[in-house]
C-alpha cells in the first residue's frame, strides 16, 4: 500500500468509525464494528490503531479537527465581526439527527474516564471560547459590540449554548430549534449590547 492510499484508507476508517460511533457510542464500539461498517478486515483497524482505545481518540480528534476547520474559515474571513459572530452561532447550532452534537456529549460523558478524550475536548471547548471572544473583541474595538469583558462573555454565550444543545439534543420536543436559536440571540445580545434581530 502506498503512502497516498494509507493515508486516503486512514480518512475513510476515521469517517466510518465517527458514524459508527454516533449509532453506538464510544462505549459500545468495537473496532470489529468500524471493520465491518467500512467494509475492511479488522487486522487493517488494527494496522492503523493498535487500540481500540487508539481509533476511539484519533476518530474523535478527528471530528473535532473537522469543526475546528469549519469555525477557522469562519473566524479566519475578511467579513465583519457582526457577521462572523452570527455564522459562529449558526455553526453551533445542533442541525439535522444533530450527529455532532451526539459524538461531544458521549465524548465529554467519556472524558471523565479517558485523560485522552479530556485533552481533545477540552481543546474544542476552549478553541470556540477563545475565537468567540477574539471576534467579540474585534466588535467592540470597531464599535459594533458594547461589552467590557470578551472573554467573560464568550463563556457566558457557550455555556448557554451548550446547555441548550444538550437539550435540544437528548430530549425530544423539550424545546425547539426556534426556540434555541431565539435564546441564544437573546442572550448574545444582552452580552453584546445588541438588539436581537441583529442577530437574525
Amino acid at each position: 500500500m502506498t503512502r497516498r492510499a494509507a493515508e486516503i484508507r486512514l480518512d475513510a476508517l476515521l469517517r466510518t468509525a465517527c458514524d459508527v460511533i454516533v449509532e453506538r457510542g464510544l462505549a459500545n464500539t468495537r473496532t470489529a464494528d468500524v471493520a465491518q461498517a467500512a467494509g475492511v478486515s479488522q487486522a487493517l483497524v488494527f494496522y492503523h490503531f493498535a487500540t481500540k482505545d487508539r481509533l476511539l481518540e484519533q476518530a474523535f480528534a478527528y471530528a473535532v479537527e473537522q469543526d475546528l476547520a469549519r469555525l477557522d474559515t469562519v473566524v479566519r474571513s475578511a467579513a465583519p465581526p457582526l457577521t462572523k459572530l452570527k455564522k459562529i452561532l449558526r455553526l453551533y447550532t445542533p442541525a439535522g439527527r444533530s450527529t455532532s452534537w451526539s459524538l461531544w456529549i458521549d465524548g465529554w460523558s467519556e472524558s471523565l474516564r479517558t485523560p485522552e478524550l479530556e485533552k481533545v475536548c477540552r481543546r474544542l471547548d476552549l478553541r470556540w471560547r477563545q475565537d468567540l471572544a477574539e471576534v467579540i473583541s474585534a466588535g467592540v474595538q470597531d464599535g459594533t459590540f458594547e461589552c467590557a469583558d470578551p472573554a467573560g462573555a464568550a463563556w457566558r454565550i457557550h455555556a448557554v449554548m451548550d446547555g441548550l444543545a444538550v437539550q435540544l439534543a437528548v430530549h425530544h420536543r423539550v424545546i425547539t430549534r426556534r426556540q434555541f436559536g431565539e435564546w441564544i440571540r437573546l442572550v448574545t445580545a444582552r452580552e453584546l449590547g445588541l438588539d436581537p434581530a441583529q442577530l437574525d
